[in-house]
C-alpha cells in the first residue's frame, strides 16, 4: 500500500508541476482526497501558520511593488552595476542576492537582469557569466532571507518542535547559518562562472549574430580612462528617473519591517508574553511575522497613498498567492502521506538518513526540482526529517538544498535571463540539462550545504 500511495503523491506532484501556478496546490488537494477516501489515511492539520505568514509577507511585498519601491531598488542596482562594469560577474550576483535577501522574493531579479545583460555586453564580458550566477544568487538568497516564504516555513516547523529536536530554534539560528553559507556559496560559484565559455569577442554565436545584424558590434579593445568608461548606445535603454519620495518611504518602511522581524526573532525578550494557566507564554514568531508585515503594508498604504487594487494585481502578489495555494495542497498531502506511513519509514530509512544526513539533503534537492518552490519543498519534506529525528542544526545546514529548481531550465528567472542576453551566450544546451545555469547552481548549492554543516558544527 505504501508504494501505491507514494505513486499517488508523485503523480500529483508531476502533474501539478506541469500545470504551473496554482496547479501544485489543486493537484495536492486531489492527491490528498485519493489518500483519504481511497486509502483511508487520516488527514493531518493543514499548514495554517505557514500559509498566514506567507500571506502577510506577500501582502507587504505587493504593496511595496505598487508603491514603486521595487522600481527604486532596481535604479539603485543599475547605478551599482554601471559604476563597476568590469566586475559585473561578481557585483551582479551580490546585487540580486542582497535585494532578494531584503525583499524576501526573487522577483526583484527580473528587473535587474536586463541591466546585467547590457552592462556585460557593452564592456566585453560574456553575459552568460554574470547572468547565470546572478539568477542562482537570487535563488540562494531565498533560503537566507528572514521574511521569505521558505524561511518562515522552516521556522514554523523547527520553532515548534523543541522537545523532539533537542534544540530551541529561533530565527537568528537559521540566519546565522544560512546567510554566511549561501553568501559564500554564491561567491565561490561566481569564481567558477567567471571562467565559463569563451570570451565574448571569440564566441561564434555572438559573431554570427553580429553578422546577421541582430546585435551591434562593440570595440572591446578601445582604451578608456579609469572610472570614465563609456557604456555605449544601450545607456539610453535605462534612463535615469528620479524615484518619487513615496517609493523611498515604502522601501524604508519595508526595511524597518524586515529588521523588526529579525530583532524579534533574535531577542525573544522583546516579544510580549502572557500568563496562561500559571505559565508564562511568549508570543510565537508566526504571529510576530504576521503582525509586523501586515502593519508595514498598512503604513505603506496610508502614508504612500498606494492603490490597493494595483497592489493585488502586481506580479509579486500574484506569485505569492500561488505559493500559498501550492503549499496548502502539496504540504497537506505530504504531511498526511508521511504521518500515515511512519511505521514503514521509521525503520531502515531512519537509520540510513541518520548515518548519512547528506542523503536527506539530496532528497530535498530532488523534490525542489519537481516542485519549483523552496517553501513548498520545505513544508512537504522537512516534517519527515523532523520525525526521523534528524538534529535541527543539520536540517538548517541542509536548508539551501531546496534551491534545486535551476536543474531543469524552465523557471521564469532562467527563461528571462536567456531572453535578455542578446549575444546568445546564455542558453540551453542540446541535451537540455547542459545549460548555462547548471554548473553555477550545483557549485552554489553544494558549497552552501557543506559550509552550513561546518557552521552548525562550530555553533551548536
Amino acid at each position: 500500500m505504501f508504494w501505491l500511495e507514494f505513486a499517488v503523491v508523485l503523480t500529483a506532484i508531476f502533474i501539478g508541476a506541469r500545470m504551473g501556478g496554482i496547479g501544485l496546490g489543486v493537484m495536492g488537494g486531489l492527491g490528498l482526497a485519493v489518500l483519504t477516501f481511497v486509502f483511508h489515511l487520516q488527514p493531518t492539520t493543514p499548514p495554517i501558520d505557514v500559509m498566514l505568514m506567507i500571506a502577510a509577507v506577500v501582502t507587504a511585498a505587493g504593496v511595496l511593488q505598487a508603491a514603486g519601491g521595487l522600481d527604486y531598488l532596481v535604479g539603485v542596482a543599475e547605478r551599482i552595476l554601471r559604476s563597476n562594469p568590469d566586475r559585473i560577474t561578481f557585483f551582479g550576483p551580490l546585487v540580486t542576492y542582497f535585494f532578494t535577501l531584503f525583499a524576501g522574493t526573487g522577483h526583484v531579479a527580473y528587473s535587474v537582469l536586463p541591466v546585467i545583460a547590457e552592462v556585460s555586453r557593452e564592456t566585453g564580458v560574456r553575459p552568460e557569466r554574470p547572468l547565470s550566477i546572478s539568477v542562482i544568487a537570487s535563488q540562494q538568497a531565498i533560503t537566507a532571507s528572514p521574511i521569505s516564504a521558505a524561511t518562515v516555513a522552516l521556522l514554523g516547523l523547527l520553532g515548534g518542535t523543541t522537545a523532539k529536536l533537542g534544540f530551541h530554534i529561533e530565527l537568528i539560528d537559521i540566519l546565522k547559518v544560512c546567510i554566511p553559507s549561501t553568501l559564500i556559496g554564491v561567491i565561490l560559484a561566481a569564481f567558477v562562472a567567471n571562467r565559463m565559455g569563451k570570451d565574448l569577442a571569440k564566441d561564434p554565436e555572438y559573431q554570427q549574430r553580429i553578422t546577421d545584424g541582430l546585435v551591434p558590434e562593440l570595440n572591446f579593445c578601445e582604451p578608456t580612462p579609469a572610472g570614465a568608461r563609456s557604456l555605449g548606445a544601450a545607456s539610453s535603454t535605462f534612463e535615469k528617473k528620479e524615484a518619487p519620495a513615496t517609493a523611498k518611504i515604502a522601501v524604508a518602511l519595508f526595511l524597518i519591517g524586515a529588521i523588526s522581524v529579525v530583532l524579534f526573532g533574535s531577542f525573544p525578550a522583546l516579544r510580549p508574553e502572557w500568563l496562561v494557566a500559571g505559565k508564562a507564554v511568549k508570543m510565537g514568531m508566526p504571529h510576530v511575522i504576521e503582525l509586523v508585515m501586515l502593519s508595514v503594508a498598512a503604513l505603506m498604504i496610508l502614508i504612500c497613498k498606494v492603490n490597493v487594487t494595483k497592489a493585488v494585481e502586481g506580479s509579486v502578489f500574484i506569485a505569492g498567492v500561488q505559493a500559498v495555494i501550492a503549499i496548502f495542497g502539496i504540504a497537506w498531502m505530504g504531511d498526511t502521506f508521511f504521518q500515515g506511513n511512519m511505521e514503514f519509514l521509521g525503520g531502515s530509512i531512519k537509520s540510513m538518513v541518520t548515518a548519512a544526513p547528506w542523503l536527506f539533503a539530496f532528497a530535498l534537492f530532488v523534490l525542489s526540482v519537481l516542485l519549483y518552490s523552496q517553501a513548498a519543498t520545505v513544508r512537504a519534506l522537512m516534517p519527515l526529517g523532523i520525525t526521523l529525528g534528524i538534529p535541527a542544526p543539520a536540517l538548517m545546514a541542509m536548508f539551501p538544498a531546496v534551491n534545486g529548481y535551476f536543474f531543469i531550465p524552465n523557471y521564469p528567472t532562467i527563461v528571462a535571463a536567456i531572453n535578455f542576453d542578446r549575444t546568445g551566450t546564455t542558453r540551453i544546451g542540446r541535451y537540455v540539462l547542459n545549460h548555462s545555469f547548471m554548473l553555477p547552481g550545483l557549485v552554489a548549492t553544494a558549497s552552501s550545504v557543506a559550509i552550513g554543516f561546518l557552521l552548525v558544527k562550530l555553533l551548536f
